[in-house]
């Protein structure tokens, strides 16, 4: 079984909208999705390697020094599969978009270091 980087991606347009929505909505739609994100992850326990969490503000840096970055990058979390498509096949229908205003799940495999 190989590991997996799943990001969740959010643009500051759907952000502004999950946002703009009257507060009883925003709150209501949020306990709904959290309580989906559990259902989610009790249902992919197994291949759950590390549930990760919500990202916060990014700093980029460079040879140039260290900036304030903005990106799509919302949240992540690591999972386990027998291959590339099976772990991306783990995020269909995921609540980051059915129920929240996220925008993909972008799924990559984590390579090992190379040796020398």
């Amino acid at each position: 079984m190989k590991n997996f980087l799943a990001i969740y991606t959010g643009t500051a347009a759907s952000i502004a909208k999950w946002n703009a929505m009257p507060e009883h909505e925003l709150k209501q739609r949020q306990a709904e999705g959290v309580k989906a994100w559990h259902a989610w992850a009790e249902k992919n326990k197994a291949s759950i390697v590390e549930m990760g969490g919500p990202l916060g503000r990014t700093k980029s840096i460079s040879p140039k020094g260290v900036t304030d970055i903005r990106n799509n990058m919302t949240a992540y979390t690591v999972v386990q599969a027998d291959s590339h498509e099976a772990a991306a096949r783990l995020f269909e229908n995921h609540p980051h978009f059915t129920h929240f205003s996220g925008d993909t799940v972008e799924v990559m495999e984590c390579m090992p270091v190379p040796t020398m």
